[in-house]
């Protein structure tokens, strides 16, 4: 049973993380290892504790925008990712009595494999089910996306109890609707709705994450001129008065 020093720490993290627009959820490196091939294993103690993190509808408006106002002047070949590797840098600042090591969803190794499997980790923590290609959150269907793994060396967790994922596609007929529209539709996102959904990404997030990686920095210029033109004309209208 987790005590109330062990539970403090786990509300604090997760805290963190909520206000940002992000979820984090708990799990061991023994849950994690188990349920994948020995290749992918992570070099950590049994009970290290360790947190899958994923953007939910809201962080693109909250910390996303913001990053790319802030950063107007560097060149970003990535904006999501450069965004994340801010944020969880910053998560390692707050947390500086530990020691930390992340894993981000794009990290390969030497080899070009995945340093880390993200859907299999947020579903042996508890936080969207993990079928096939597939993974589907209880609460967003498929309107988030997961950011990387954090695992905090020096810290163990004996005690925390594993909670499974909730199965939101149950019946096989669905499960196959699920998967073909993930495979051959994913562009229109139907597969994202497959169950009902709390919230979805605003119009310019679905923009955004629809657009091929490779325009999404022409997209953003595209925003940044029609912002400078819309602050530009406030500006003067404020002097004329």
């Amino acid at each position: 049973m987790v005590d109330i020093e062990e539970k403090r720490m786990l509300n604090e993290i997760s805290n963190y993380w909520l206000h940002r627009k992000f979820e984090a959820y708990p799990f061991k490196i023994k849950w994690y290892n188990n349920a994948v091939k020995p290749i992918f294993h992570l070099p950590y103690a049994d009970d290290t504790l360790a947190f899958i993190v994923l953007s939910v509808p809201g962080m693109f408006d909250t910390t996303f925008v913001p990053f790319i106002r802030n950063n107007q002047s560097e060149i970003i070949k990535d904006p999501i990712d450069n965004c994340m590797v801010h944020e969880f840098n910053k998560f390692i600042e707050a947390f500086p009595s530990h020691e930390i090591v992340v894993f981000h969803d794009f990290d390969l190794d030497v080899k070009r494999k995945a340093r880390v499997l993200v859907q299999t980790a947020g579903h042996v923590a508890g936080a969207a089910y993990f079928t096939k290609r597939a993974t589907v959150h209880p609460r967003y269907g498929g309107w988030f996306g997961f950011r990387g793994v954090i695992i905090l060396k020096d810290v163990m967790f004996p005690n925390l109890r594993q909670n499974e994922p909730v199965d939101s596609v149950p019946f096989r007929e669905k499960k196959i609707e699920l998967l073909e529209k993930f495979n051959f539709q994913w562009r229109d996102s139907s597969y994202r709705d497959v169950v009902p959904v709390a919230h979805r990404y605003s119009e310019e997030e679905k923009l955004y994450f629809d657009t091929l990686p490779k325009d999404r920095c022409k997209l953003i210029d595209k925003w940044r001129w029609n912002n400078g033109i819309m602050r530009n004309l406030v500006i003067w209208l404020w002097i004329r008065m």
